[in-house]
């Protein structure tokens, strides 16, 4: 079977930095934190009292209140980000082959929200039954897609993926997989994810995940710094529209980028944590590169999972080194999460639109908060500590790994006919 090539033409986010995709990347540039204290509830006697929440986001721009209503906020989310990117593609589905466009999602929890208001207000009551009629709909992962195939008519593939905070990777790797093979012409794909409520702080400060910087929340998201003590919680949602080469040629669609690559791995270590000698990360980088048929001095630029844990960063960090060799060296390494927090199963999609960026750019968004080297990592790879970094960035991999060591990672491409 001839692959056919699968480009980027359209892009949307919300992000704790901004709420549109141009905005976003304009925050990463200026290494913005989005990370001050929690505003969604009372976190007075929470461990973490801090998060990257969205900012100033009316879902009422996108929907009426009624509808509003009848969603969680993830969805809300995934339906703002998505908007933007119908429009930046430019698309008219009253033109194109709806059939054969789809929807693939991915999110880590889904409506997390309703699910802990619907549970609270019945123990708070007398024990008669008096749940919402749209519990269910509101709650379940893969409802986000399902809206967004209503609103627009889209009527080819429609789900979503759960693999934790490697959501929103594995459902672009999948929307490359229906294109690439001729199954569909277009993808709307990406991820949202909103937990900033008690049960997801409370659920991940018993974990001990979350940083407890409290009295400077900014610094808090410290990738690679000596003094990290956990990831920051963040929200939000990012949409890129996939579509085939010739179909993106013959309406005429600008191009972003190419996807050229995905992989997929399992560490089968720990629930949570990542393999200590980084073998899944090494694993799944080596599963992309040779998808896309690159090898490793073809990467420029890696936006990594970077997710400010102890552990997990000197693993990725390892995973690197063992695979790219020295060229490891001439590398750019960023973690865009010190920025915008961990999206969870959003952080693929949005990370992937700051890989886009930066490919199209040549300029790679930066590791903030760097204060201290740790010795525990080699400080001779090029982390792009604190400020950005312009340079020719030809092929981006942007990874992602989540809870239960799932592993997925893309690889972008500069565009050329």
């Amino acid at each position: 079977m001839e692959l056919k090539r699968v480009v980027v033409t359209g892009l949307g986010a919300l992000t704790p930095l901004g709420n549109t995709a141009p905005a976003y990347w304009d925050g990463l540039l200026n290494g913005v934190s989005g990370a001050a204290p929690i505003t969604q509830f009372d976190a007075s006697k929470f461990k973490t009292r801090f998060a990257c929440e969205v900012k100033g986001f009316d879902p009422h721009e996108f929907m009426d209140r009624k509808e509003a209503r009848k969603v969680d906020p993830f969805v809300q989310y995934a339906i703002a980000s998505t908007d933007e990117a119908v429009k930046d593609a430019n698309l008219n589905f009253e033109q194109l082959d709806t059939n054969r466009i789809g929807v693939i999602w991915g999110s880590g929890i889904g409506g997390l929200k309703t699910f802990y208001d619907e549970v609270s207000s019945y123990a708070k009551g007398d024990g008669t039954p008096r749940f919402n009629p749209f519990f269910i709909p509101k709650m379940i992962v893969d409802i986000a897609p399902g809206h967004i195939s209503m609103r627009y008519g889209l009527r080819g593939p429609n789900f979503s993926c759960v693999s934790a905070c490697a959501s929103a990777t594995n459902a672009m790797i999948d929307a490359f997989n229906y294109i690439r093979t001729g199954m569909s012409d277009m993808i709307i794909t990406g991820g949202s994810e909103a937990i900033i409520n008690e049960a997801g702080i409370g659920g991940f400060n018993a974990l001990h995940a979350l940083s407890t910087r409290n009295d400077d929340p900014k610094t808090a998201s410290r990738p690679f710094d000596k003094d990290r003590d956990g990831f920051v919680a963040g929200e939000g949602s990012g949409t890129i529209i996939l579509e085939s080469l010739e179909h993106a040629l013959a309406r005429g669609a600008k191009i972003y980028a190419e996807i050229v690559g995905g992989g997929m791995s399992a560490d089968a270590n720990h629930i949570t944590a990542p393999h200590p000698e980084g073998l899944g990360a090494k694993l799944v980088m080596t599963n992309a590169l040779r998808d896309a048929r690159m090898e490793v001095t073809d990467i420029d630029y890696i936006n990594v999972h970077g997710t400010s844990t102890p552990l997990g960063d000197i693993s990725e960090t390892k995973a690197i080194k063992e695979l790219f060799g020295e060229h490891a060296y001439s590398l750019n390494i960023s973690s865009t999460k010190s920025m915008t927090g961990h999206l969870l199963g959003a952080a693929g999609a949005v990370e992937a639109i700051a890989s886009i960026y930066a490919v199209q750019n040549d300029i790679v968004p930066p590791t903030i908060n760097h204060f201290t080297d740790d010795p525990e990592l080699d400080n001779k790879l090029n982390f792009t500590f604190n400020i950005p970094q312009k340079r020719v960035v030809n092929a981006a991999m942007s990874n992602t790994f989540g809870f239960g060591g799932h592993n997925a990672s893309v690889v972008i491409k500069k565009y050329k006919a």
